[in-house]
């Protein structure tokens, strides 16, 4: 059955990108599963890479629907395990990617505050009431981008690499073996190798069913702030925030001065709850006016803000907080990479590219949680 995105909100970017329609082809080289950020950076990448390779991507709904379409546009340099053995440099990595793939993105990369309610902090430009003082503690790399344009951006470059992008295209099954069979809408497509990119979704499908925890975390976006009020509140260096400590509050400035803010975990006995949930109901409703009272209260200057959008969207939490990128259980020429515990933005368009020259077999995998005997499959 065709996967449908329950009532998670609209995000204050668009996605301005649909597929062409075409029949699904009985074989290609590659099959990409999920049309996020991991998904179209490792399509595109591989067009790039080898442009003779027949590259296809299936995404249950449309292009962003899942995880990286409902995120909130802070890009870090690590993971939310911290600099894992053999990471690299994810940002530095990221923008050459997105140089490279001609993508216009907004990107910034100024810099992030982590904010802490530790007392006898240095100078800050930021003092909120927040279950104490909440105050910069630090200054670390980051930034902050528009989801809906790399979105759009990726896909489009995919396209134009000459891979095929097939929207509403929800993968029933994998059957693993020296070529891969995916049921795509009920047809077989054969393919030399995949990789499954879909993150909090189909955790059977990737293997990750019991392995990895699907949460919904919740942003709402504020009016457009006066550069007084930006100021007053500390965020005229426009750089993006989250906390090191609890209750957890992140955010970031959007172009027209607007403010986002993101707190609070629906926490998912299953991931296909995600399909029916509604952010207008329930405990994400709770959560979101929780939230919105909370900006009102860190400081006099948002006392009276209003907000214009309300939206959530899944995560995955890997063991350890550490990202999944490995080889699928049941059978090597399928790789399965998401679980970023919401420090994907970068790390999953860093991570698809790397997936991509896996897949090629021009590089290895890190060894952050794989089985014995995970190489590259040439």
């Amino acid at each position: 059955m065709p996967l449908k995105i329950g009532r998670w909100g609209k995000p204050p970017w668009k996605i301005n990108f649909h597929s062409v329609a075409r029949r699904l082809p009985p074989e290609v080289d590659f099959a990409i599963v999920g049309g996020g950020f991991s998904g179209l950076a490792a399509a595109a990448w591989l067009r790039r890479l080898a442009p003779q390779k027949r590259v296809a991507v299936f995404e249950a709904a449309s292009i962003g629907a899942g995880s990286s379409g409902h995120t909130g546009g802070i890009a870090l340099a690590e993971t939310s395990a911290g600099d894992l053995p053999g990471l690299g440099d994810v940002l530095a990595g990221y923008s050459n990617i997105l140089r490279a793939l001609e993508v216009n993105c907004e990107l910034s990369l100024g810099g992030a505050y982590e904010l802490a309610r530790r007392p006898d902090l240095a100078e800050s430009p930021i003092s909120w009431s927040d279950s104490g003082s909440l105050r910069v503690a630090k200054e670390i790399p980051g930034g902050s981008v528009n989801p809906g344009k790399v979105l759009s951006g990726l896909a489009r470059r995919a396209e134009r690499l000459g891979a095929r992008i097939f929207e509403n295209a929800w993968v029933e099954d994998i059957a693993h073996g020296d070529t891969v069979r995916l049921r795509v809408r009920g047809a077989e497509v054969r393919a030399r190798g995949a990789l499954v990119a879909t993150n909090a979704l189909s955790l059977e499908l990737s293997g990750l069913a019991g392995r990895a925890q699907p949460k919904f975390t919740l942003a709402v976006a504020t009016e457009p702030l006066t550069a007084r009020q930006l100021a007053a509140v500390g965020l005229a260096s426009r750089k993006p925030f989250y906390t090191v400590d609890l209750p957890y509050l992140w955010g970031r400035l959007l172009a027209r001065n607007q403010v986002i803010f993101g707190s609070g975990l629906v926490h998912l006995k299953d991931w296909k709850e995600l399909k029916v949930l509604d952010i207008a109901r329930g405990e994400p409703a709770e959560l979101l006016a929780s939230l919105m009272r909370r900006v009102r209260g860190l400081h006099p200057s948002l006392r009276r803000v209003k907000f214009t959008h309300q939206w959530g969207g899944p995560i995955l939490i890997g063991e350890n907080w550490t990202p999944v990128f490995a080889r699928h259980p049941q059978g090597a020429q399928v790789l399965v990479l998401g679980a970023y515990s919401g420090h994907g933005v970068a790390l999953s368009v860093y991570l698809g590219c790397w997936a991509a020259e896996a897949l090629l077999g021009r590089r290895d995998l890190p060894d952050w949680n794989q089985r014995p005997g995970d190489r590259n499959v040439v």
